[in-house]
């Protein structure tokens, strides 16, 4: 991409790191944060050292997986970049239709999550319902973000409707191939997105806070966030525990206000994934349990990535 090789080692050496904190405001002021991007995962042995104040030793799986690592996270923040540049472009001065076409976008890795999962699951490899349920929630709660932005207008005009269409179909060809090649990857550029989701709605909330106050909220804003059955809107959180977050929706600022904090949830659970098998859907008995009964096995593969590099080190 014409980048100098200076350049790139001096992305790959200095990796990105994210930190998204957002502010729940309801009656007890909670506050969620998002912490960065998760380090380079080590083995029991190092993290017992650690423990017992020893300095933990490094094997060259360990170094392996730590480059592995950097040099996901470096291709997922350029990309990740680069859409923002193209999207600050075309819509600086047009929020609605911005917001319309990120949550095209944002709902595609969640389908591609799933049809890979499902392959997996036809193949007899990787069954593990948590996950199913957790990104069925996560699309859930997209698409109803997608629904509020067509009631605002924000497709109205045909292009911002072709461009968003067509970006979901790229994308979502191009999360399945990287889900099944690393699925660390595909979790870290699906955060990465939800980051930037987050900020975006975030500095639209700070400018235009009080004229939001004075515009009634949308119909399927108001049934998504109250409405009777919210098991889905619990199950996409897994930080939290069911029913511990109930929005309350009286105009337009309270429903970015929660489509913001949405984000930042979802941020969470994109992170947690990334650690293999880390994922529980929080409607399950042990989802808060500090060590839970469904472990995953060491030489479980978690995509064509680490099959090679566990291929290679044992």
């Amino acid at each position: 991409m014409g980048l100098s090789l200076s350049l790139i080692i001096s992305i790959l050496l200095n990796p990105y790191k994210r930190s998204v904190k957002a502010t729940l405001l309801q009656e007890n002021e909670e506050k969620v944060v998002v912490e960065d991007s998760f380090p380079p995962r080590s083995n029991p042995d190092n993290e017992e050292k650690k423990g017992s104040g020893k300095k933990p030793s490094q094997t060259s799986s360990d170094i392996l997986e730590s480059w592995v690592i950097k040099l996901e996270q470096s291709v997922n923040i350029f990309l990740t970049d680069s859409v923002i540049k193209v999207l600050d472009t075309l819509y600086h001065d047009r929020d609605y239709a911005r917001f319309f076409v990120l949550e095209t976008i944002a709902r595609v890795p969640y389908f591609a999550f799933m049809s890979v999962l499902h392959m997996y699951e036809s193949f007899g490899w990787w069954r593990r319902a948590d996950y199913l349920k957790v990104h069925f929630a996560e699309s859930w709660n997209e698409m109803h973000h997608l629904l509020i932005m067509e009631e605002l207008g924000g497709n109205a005009w045909w292009f911002d409707r072709f461009l968003a269409q067509h970006i979901a179909i790229a994308y979502y060809i191009m999360t399945v191939l990287m889900y099944a090649v690393s699925p660390r990857m595909a979790y870290h550029f699906s955060e990465c997105v939800e980051s930037h989701a987050f900020s975006t709605y975030d500095k639209f909330i700070k400018a235009e806070g009080e004229e939001l106050k004075k515009l009634p909220a949308p119909e399927v804003a108001v049934k998504y966030y109250t409405g009777g059955d919210l098991y889905l809107f619990d199950e996409f959180q897994t930080s939290r525990a069911p029913h511990s977050r109930r929005p309350k929706i009286e105009n337009l600022y309270d429903v970015f206000l929660n489509i913001r904090d949405d984000e930042a949830e979802h941020c969470k659970t994109m992170r947690a994934c990334q650690m293999h098998g880390s994922l529980r859907s929080p409607h399950s008995d042990d989802a808060f349990e500090e060590e839970p009964g469904c472990a995953v096995s060491q030489a479980d593969c978690e995509g064509i990535v680490d099959c090679i590099k566990k291929s290679m080190t044992d």
